[in-house]
């Protein structure tokens, strides 16, 4: 036999348990958003989280982390997304840290472009295809076809892209290089 126990305190409202609890632990963050996020890094995007915790804290992360976002997302807050692998040698991390994978592939396509032309002056724009009021541009500012820090017959040059993400713009400059005998270029260390 089952016995029925009364809803109580919060449970009264029709809660589950786990929504009670999703919902008592997102309210500070959306209260307190600076909470929700770890600490801004210099470039401007959020600074990496250590400490482990297993599977367990992992999950429970990721569903507190995707109800916050959600919430600080529909306060105005900026989101941030993790560089991909596949733009590392292209993109800086201050600009690919605010684009979603499909924005910062789409990033990456336009600095190639431009940098394969190799002209001062060039630009390339791109539009988001997964978000509104996201679109960004790479131009190409500089060139140095005799890099005294690289290896003979590479060439260099600098790169300006910028970004606007709902309204707000985002600068980086960035140093690619191209050393014999790849056909590309790549960010300078």
């Amino acid at each position: 036999m089952t016995k029925k126990f009364p809803k109580m305190g919060w449970l009264a409202g029709g809660l589950s348990l786990s929504a009670g609890l999703a919902l008592a632990l997102t309210v500070p963050a959306i209260v307190l958003p600076g909470a929700a996020y770890a600490q801004q890094a210099s470039n401007g995007c959020e600074a990496s989280r250590s400490g482990g915790g297993g599977v367990g804290r992992s999950i429970l992360r990721g569903v507190l982390g995707a109800a916050t976002s959600r919430a600080a997302r529909s306060l105005g807050y900026a989101e941030r997304f993790v560089p991909s692998a596949e733009v590392a040698d292209t993109l800086t991390e201050s600009i690919a840290c605010h684009l979603d994978e499909r924005e910062q592939v789409k990033a990456k396509e336009a600095t190639l472009e431009a940098t394969r032309g190799e002209a001062v002056g060039t630009t390339v724009n791109w539009t988001s295809d997964s978000r509104e009021n996201v679109r960004g541009s790479s131009t190409i500012v500089a060139r140095d076809d005799a890099p005294s820090d690289q290896p003979a017959g590479s060439s260099c040059m600098m790169v300006d892209d910028i970004i606007i993400v709902n309204g707000e713009e985002t600068r980086g400059q960035k140093r690619m290089c191209r050393v014999p005998p790849a056909r590309r270029f790549t960010l300078a260390a």
